[in-house]
């Protein structure tokens, strides 16, 4: 992946970054018994993925451009003629 440049912005950065706080106050509280706390670090959790939206929208993501194309799958039916011809 590191080839593909796959994740190394600004935007990915700081969402996953936010996302994993979430993810330590909620495990934190889990074994704390505490439900408020829970649902608190799950609240922070999708607070990065907003956040990391809103920079993606902001510029600070990937550009579309750089996206390599997917293959579009062929229909059965097409791919047995091409193999028969």
């Amino acid at each position: 992946m590191a080839g593909h440049d796959h994740g190394h912005t600004p935007a990915a950065w700081t969402g996953v970054t936010i996302a994993f706080i979430g993810f330590c106050v909620a495990g934190a509280f889990t074994v704390a018994a505490n439900p408020l706390g829970f649902w608190a670090g799950m609240v922070i959790i999708v607070l990065g993925g907003v956040v990391g939206a809103a920079m993606r929208a902001a510029g600070l993501g990937m550009p579309k451009a750089q996206h390599p194309p997917q293959p579009q799958p062929q229909p059965a039916a097409q791919s047995q003629t091409q193999t028969q011809s």
